[in-house]
């Protein structure tokens, strides 16, 4: 039901699942895999009205083609049934997406590691994800753009290249980013 923003405030409290964001996934066989068939169609048409996504998907295909152990069949496989990526990609994409999230990275020499934020958080924020003591001290971020960074080939490269960004506060962290944050508790 379409509620005004005065209105969904005052229901925001109840965590309602149907105003949940919705991500159908229709399951189709192999040949229909890219543009679906008369059913997902149909489907896609009876939801048109909602806010939700509809995605077509191949499971059987997918499930062959997860079982395959090298990439090069695995994308032969994809391109013979016409697809350029599994349809998981599409799944994760379209999930992040609807709920309005990003990666961002941090990197040190034992490990590379991942974490979720929601999309237009600071960097404060983003370091608080990682440990609350990383935003409670937080000092400054030091940002490369994962771009540049596959470009370049290394931190030194980027900081060579003016392409290492001292950030404070108020910086707004992107999806892909790689953060090196300062701090003191």
């Amino acid at each position: 039901m379409a509620l005004t923003s005065e209105e969904g405030g005052h229901v925001a409290d109840l965590c309602l699942l149907t105003a949940k964001p919705v991500i159908y996934v229709c399951n189709v066989d192999e040949k229909s895999a890219v543009s679906g068939n008369h059913y997902s169609a149909r489907f896609k048409e009876s939801v048109s009205g909602e806010k939700a996504e509809v995605l077509i998907i191949a499971a059987k295909a997918e499930a062959e083609i997860a079982e395959l152990e090298s990439p090069e069949d695995r994308l032969a496989f994809l391109s013979e049934i016409g697809l350029e990526e599994p349809g998981v990609n599409k799944l994760i994409r379209s999930a992040f997406s609807i709920l309005n999230l990003e990666v961002f990275f941090t990197a040190g020499p034992k490990e590379v590691r991942a974490w979720t934020i929601r999309k237009g958080s600071t960097a404060p924020v983003a370091a608080g994800v990682i440990h609350s003591d990383l935003e409670r001290g937080f000092i400054r971020a030091e940002v490369m753009k994962y771009s540049d960074f596959i470009f370049l080939g290394s931190e030194a490269a980027c900081r060579d290249a003016g392409k290492l960004l001292i950030e404070g506060k108020n910086y707004i962290v992107k999806d892909g980013d790689i953060l090196h944050i300062r701090f003191n508790v």
